[in-house]
């Protein structure tokens, strides 16, 4: 099945900016995330939503993207090119043609050669505060371990691991065919040992010659102080264990943000709208409003309209990589009383003849441009 267009699983058009791509992918991202999305398709429009926002995130890829869409130019016959990678012939590159052909001259992967071990990614849903401040905090994942009885050789304890009989160890077996073109010698994996170069006579009863066993494994994770959304943090060596005594691979942490019922968080930078009343805009006011840091006091200058903006410097969320601190935010919203006293609308009353808004020659001169538009003057 061929890819959708990465602007078409963000919802986007291909002159979008930056703000306008993270915007769409963090939205998206909630919607499918399959903690909150038990649809059966969630789980892989998450994926396909990751993909797309990593390639248009970053300038270089987006660019080479927009140029060679999902196609790597660098790719050649049956998508492998000349770089010894597959030629999509079942061959691995010239080497293993010459091999194939001539019975020898390439150069192979030593069956016993140390391996690193798998990665592994695990989704953690934290909370907004935990994402600001960072955390501590321990998880539990399955993953594949030595087994503890046999060493990780697979061997039953007291007998050996011996070199397979059928390929002398090197995993790999010649295969002789007379073609019209002469004798050819077609070296291929053994598929008594599978390519491991090993026999093992007596397996280990408790992961029946594996040398691997499934186990849960409590591992401790420090959330970092500013952690986004759809970022992930690599924890070294707690992947799958290594194969022939390689390295263990990595453990990659994705961490999903719940949503803040008062703050939102863009960048570094968090919002949040405090309510005004008509006096308070009015004549100004001295009010208390919440920050993450604690409560600070927020002055209100006479006059204040609704939607205005304030900035409280350094109030907001610590970079992850430690480039200082975002600021805060915050919208007032003038809130208009529905219910009102007689006394108070009375009151109202005397403003509005005071002020003249009755009569108000803003409103009339608003009125009256309208009304010369309509009729073409």
């Amino acid at each position: 099945m061929s890819k959708r267009d990465y602007y078409e699983v963000l919802g986007v058009s291909k002159s979008a900016s930056k703000d306008e791509i993270k915007k769409a992918y963090r939205k998206l991202s909630k919607q499918y995330h399959p903690d909150i999305n038990k649809e059966a398709d969630a789980a892989d429009k998450f994926k396909e939503i990751k993909e797309a926002y990593e390639i248009l995130s970053d300038e270089q890829k987006r660019a080479h993207y927009d140029q060679f869409g999902h196609t790597d130019p660098n790719q050649g016959f049956g998508g492998g090119g000349f770089g010894g990678q597959d030629f999509g012939g079942g061959f691995g590159g010239f080497e293993d043609i010459f091999s194939t052909f001539f019975g020898g001259g390439g150069s192979r992967r030593d069956p016993n050669a140390p391996r690193k071990g798998n990665d592994l990614q695990y989704t953690m849903t934290i909370s907004f505060e935990d994402a600001v401040f960072g955390k501590e905090t321990t998880i539990e994942i399955p993953r594949e371990e030595n087994c503890d009885t046999c060493k990780g050789t697979g061997a039953k304890p007291g007998t050996k691991v011996e070199n397979c009989s059928h390929c002398g160890g090197s995993g790999q077996v010649n295969i002789e065919q007379n073609t019209p073109f002469g004798r050819i010698v077609n070296r291929t994996t053994c598929r008594h040992c599978h390519g491991t170069g090993k026999d093992i006579p007596n397996k280990c009863t408790t992961c029946s010659g594996t040398g691997k066993v499934k186990k849960r494994k409590k591992i401790n994770v420090k959330i970092p102080a500013g952690i986004d959304d759809g970022q992930q943090l690599r924890v070294s060596g707690q992947g799958e264990p290594g194969v022939n005594g390689g390295p263990s691979g990595d453990l990659f942490v994705v961490f999903h943000v719940r949503e803040h019922e008062f703050f939102e968080r863009d960048g570094d930078d968090v919002y949040c709208e405090v309510p005004l009343t008509f006096v308070q805009a009015a004549l100004g006011d001295e009010i208390e409003v919440p920050t993450l840091h604690g409560k600070v006091q927020l002055k209100i200058p006479a006059g204040t309209q609704t939607g205005t903006r304030f900035r409280l410097k350094g109030k907001g969320i610590p970079n992850v990589r430690g480039y200082g601190q975002g600021d805060q935010h915050i919208i007032v919203k003038l809130i208009t009383p529905k219910k009102l006293s007689d006394k108070q609308k009375q009151l109202l009353r005397e403003y509005a003849e005071v002020s003249g808004e009755t009569t108000d020659e803003h409103t009339e001169g608003f009125f009256a441009k309208m009304k010369r538009a309509f009729k073409g003057e």
